[in-house]
């Protein structure tokens, strides 16, 4: 269990200069936080650069108050990455660079030659369970682990780390990612937000009966949604309930499998595949209940979490990181992956659960979220890596 960090962020040292690396600047977990981490920095009153391609999320990059170094950081060829280990190189003494954060592989090859060329230190974070189906793959996976500190997302992600690499236990520092609690916040989100999701959905509420399970993320096999229509297939006499699949259609041939599981469990009413929804904390607040019965391991699993800060309840499998975030019995449950009975008897259990036992469960599952897994928590732990790496001045 992570310890909740303090309420005040300290200053990082005088002079400091943090450059993240990010091949895009597009939507995504690896992204955000790199603009997350940039606002931060900035906030304390330091320089925050970042080198990438670019992409869509240059305007909020400005407007935290970090700076864009355009540079071809996204390419994957060898010749490429030592020319931008070179580029790299250069912008660090230039601009007196105090410490390199890098978040994703291809670049982390530049990232490791430039700061071993430029003398400064390296933070990586491994942020995926990457796959290694040959010991090449494993190579090229553990370039994610030859930071002065490896930052990972959960002592899941800590555990996986020992077990693929050769890596001193030592170096490894679990930080999980932070959620934004503000905007993740039921008071913050209008009933005119709630009610638009719904019509989206189609799930009006003409009476107090129907019951909405949302099941949020990318519409991929793995992530359980053909688990979930079987399920409750299997919940005889359970009309009531209405599960809207929501996220992006990752195949038409997996659209086409879905459709086939409602066919057969005769859910056809039951049943919405609602498309990627750009306003998560309405969509959270919308549902009664959210599942996450996802067959392989996530290493934090971020929508969990924000599932939790938006009060709640939520049914995950036991697996990964959302077995760390979830307290079993007390902000949501933990259910085995992939067992279809367990699921149709858990989603059942808590729907007929009284409206007092998940009101208060939902409290509880924000209260988890306000104290470890904040936004302010995961930058005051990253701010202590940087002091302890770049305790002062480059140039003093």
């Amino acid at each position: 269990m992570p310890d909740a960090a303090s309420s005040t962020s300290p200053p990082l040292p005088a002079g400091f200069t943090l450059l993240q690396i990010a091949p895009r600047l597009e939507g995504g977990g690896v992204e955000g936080a790199t603009l997350d981490m940039a606002a931060a920095v900035a906030r304390a009153g330091a320089r925050s650069l970042v080198a990438s391609r670019g992409g869509g999320l240059e305007g909020a990059l400005a407007d935290a108050g970090a700076r864009l170094e355009r540079l071809p950081v996204h390419a994957r060829d060898p010749a490429r990455l030592v020319a931008n280990a070179a580029r790299l190189a250069a912008l660090i003494r230039r601009e007196r660079v105090s410490l390199v954060h890098v978040r994703s592989r291809a670049p982390a090859f530049s990232a490791w030659l430039a700061t071993r060329m430029a003398k400064v230190p390296l933070v990586t974070t491994y942020h995926g369970v990457y796959s290694a189906r040959s010991d090449l793959k494993r190579w090229y996976n553990a370039i994610m682990t030859r930071g002065d500190v490896v930052i990972a997302n959960s002592q899941f992600t800590r555990r996986h780390i020992l077990s693929e690499h050769d890596t001193a236990p030592g170096s490894i520092v679990v930080i999980p990612e932070g959620i934004d609690t503000e905007r993740f916040d039921p008071a913050a989100v209008a009933p005119e937000r709630i009610e638009a999701i719904r019509r989206a959905w189609g799930v009006e509420r003409p009476n107090a009966r129907r019951r909405v399970v949302l099941l949020a993320g990318r519409l991929t096999d793995w992530k359980g949604q053909r688990l979930m229509v079987e399920a409750l297939g299997r919940m005889r006499d359970r009309d009531d309930v209405v599960l809207v699949l929501a996220g992006k259609l990752e195949s038409a041939a997996y659209g086409q499998r879905i459709a086939a599981a409602v066919a057969v469990a005769g859910l056809s009413a039951q049943v919405r595949m609602a498309g990627a929804t750009t306003d998560m904390p309405a969509a959270f607040a919308a549902a009664d209940l959210v599942v996450a019965p996802s067959t392989q391991a996530e290493s934090f699993g971020r929508g969990v979490v924000e599932a939790g800060a938006m009060e709640r309840v939520v049914l995950a499998s036991r697996l990964g990181g959302p077995a760390e975030t979830v307290e079993d019995g007390v902000t949501g449950w933990l259910l085995p992956p992939g067992d279809v009975d367990a699921w149709a008897a858990g989603l059942s259990a808590a729907l007929d659960s009284a409206p007092r036992t998940l009101a208060a469960m939902g409290r509880a599952a924000r209260d988890r979220v306000m104290r470890y897994y904040r936004l302010q928590v995961m930058c005051e732990a990253t701010f202590a890596v940087y002091r302890r790496l770049a305790p002062g001045d480059p140039g003093s």
